[in-house]
């Protein structure tokens, strides 16, 4: 879910991760990870906004199949799909909740209405909403209490593996090829549960971006989420000779 229209300073996010991302060294090895998506062919896509349309089309490029799913029906998404090409599948939302990957990029507001989709006990879900109070036009705040973002979609997915990511970045960042001239497209990433990290930062990886992993949900979701201080930041990290 975009945060708002990706902005076109694309210089300016540079030039913050010359001195944000400089001291981390190299770019994490997750080569290593990559083998905990191999096998995950399909890959399940709620929502066909900017962010799920990015990521669908990353996953396509990289000889993934997806099935792309929304609250409006499957016919209403052909021409995401004809688009995407032929790895690409319309399908209702229960189908693309079927995958044990699945990427979650529907507005917060709709979370609670996936609960009973699918039995989501052990899938590997990747959040990337932030929690607004509506959306077109993404505005206001929605109560959370004192639990992070993830930490109430984990709530209304039970079972689920939650691990945030991508929603810090504009869906143009997302969608733009994220190796530069410097460096790559940093992505943050936060969970509680260790394989579920680690098979999606190997498929971030495989993607081409920079993958950074900043904890559990509770610590590393605060700093990612919507307001937090990582949040709409837009970093390269970059190569080191």
């Amino acid at each position: 879910m975009p945060l708002r229209p990706g902005p076109s300073r694309q210089e300016s996010g540079r030039s913050r991760s010359r001195s944000c991302c400089r001291g981390a060294g190299t770019a994490p090895d997750t080569r290593s990870r990559m083998g905990s998506m191999a096998a995950q062919s399909t890959i399940g896509i709620l929502g066909a906004g900017e962010i799920g349309r990015a990521v669908a089309d990353k996953a396509v490029s990289h000889g993934h199949e997806v099935l792309i799913g929304n609250s409006r029906g499957p016919e209403t998404l052909k021409a995401v799909v004809e688009q995407l090409g032929p790895k690409a599948h319309a399908v209702t939302a229960e189908a693309a909740a079927q995958p044990e990957l699945v990427f979650l990029a529907v507005p917060f507001s709709a979370v609670p209405d996936l609960t009973s989709l699918t039995d989501w006990s052990g899938k590997i879900v990747v959040d990337t909403t932030n929690q607004f109070a509506a959306a077109n036009p993404w505005r206001g705040r929605y109560d959370v209490g004192d639990l992070t973002g993830s930490e109430w979609v984990a709530e209304r997915l039970p079972g689920a593996r939650i691990v945030k990511a991508f929603n810090s970045l504009f869906a143009a960042f997302i969608a733009a090829d994220p190796r530069h001239e410097e460096g790559r497209q940093v992505v943050f990433y936060a969970g509680d549960d260790a394989d579920a990290k680690a098979a999606v930062a190997g498929l971030l990886d495989e993607f081409g971006f920079a993958a950074l992993d900043l904890g559990g949900l509770r610590e590393g979701g605060r700093l990612m989420q919507l307001d937090g201080p990582l949040s709409a930041k837009h970093l390269l990290l970059q190569y080191v000779g």
